[in-house]
């Protein structure tokens, strides 16, 4: 008798367990935070892999502050209306969650038996730009070209925005925009490669390579401290301040070599 209760309880906390667990092909959008974060049915949160839009707050040494920066509600508002009463299907790459546990993952929306990309799609928009973070980089190059897209027809931010030059950057910190600039000097610290483009490293603007992502460059034949040194070259991401404006690149898609 003890042995059928046990089973039973068994089974009962199994089908439970089902019951709880989302299905992930087939779930819904609860709430947009931004255009790249996204809480799905159950209350999980979604950080859109492969992509970056404008920040709605910023943040600051006492916590957030509502401060939308350009394109950054547009963004929201266009996956608003993209999911809106419609099932997504999400799918995962080799990390499912990031360091803040949320989910990171591709969401393609479905309807009428089809499926739109909606990673992709912020980027052909140009709502997004391209940030990829190893190991996910399933999508790249098909991220490489959405983003090319959208400056080809100057879709969304590209449709506004210049390229500013190097010298300009620190006006734009926190906010998504295209760099150029020649490499005067590297340097590669065993954890990071930065590539220099004034003589004061610890106020003019840099691009950043973390050590994750060197192999990335390695499979490319490109030694990144050797190969864009003297090259003048762009680069597009948000403009961080860390010893001077910064943007982090992950794979020599994200850098324009212009010339030698």
């Amino acid at each position: 008798m003890r042995k059928r209760y046990f089973l039973l309880f068994v089974c009962l906390a199994f089908f439970s367990c089902l019951r709880s667990y989302p299905d992930y092909s087939r779930i819904k959008i609860i709430e947009v935070i931004d255009g790249d974060t996204l809480v799905l049915e159950g209350g999980r949160h979604l950080r859109l892999i492969g992509i970056d839009t404008p920040e709605i707050r910023r943040k600051t040494d006492s916590g957030f502050v509502y401060e939308p920066a350009p394109f950054s509600l547009e963004a929201k508002d266009f996956v608003e209306k993209e999911v809106q009463a419609r099932f997504c299907r999400i799918e995962f790459d080799l990390e499912e969650k990031d360091k803040y546990g949320r989910l990171l993952g591709y969401c393609f929306i479905t309807q009428d038996a089809k499926e739109e990309f909606l990673n992709k799609k912020l980027l052909e928009e140009g709502l997004a730009v391209l940030y990829t973070y190893p190991p996910n980089v399933k999508y790249l190059e098909e991220f490489v070209w959405a983003q090319k897209k959208a400056r080809r027809e100057k879709k969304g931010f590209w449709g506004l925005y210049e390229v500013i030059n190097h010298a300009e950057a620190a006006r734009f910190i926190g906010q998504i925009r295209r760099v150029r600039g020649r490499v005067l000097s590297t340097y590669n610290s065993g954890k990071t490669i930065f590539l220099n483009f004034g003589q004061d490293y610890k106020t003019d603007f840099t691009v950043a390579i973390f050590k994750n992502c060197f192999d990335y460059f390695y499979k490319e034949n490109i030694k990144p401290e050797v190969f864009y040194k003297n090259k003048t070259i762009e680069v597009s991401g948000r403009i961080r301040e860390y010893n001077g404006p910064e943007i982090i690149a992950n794979s020599p898609l994200e850098i324009e070599v212009l010339e030698e």
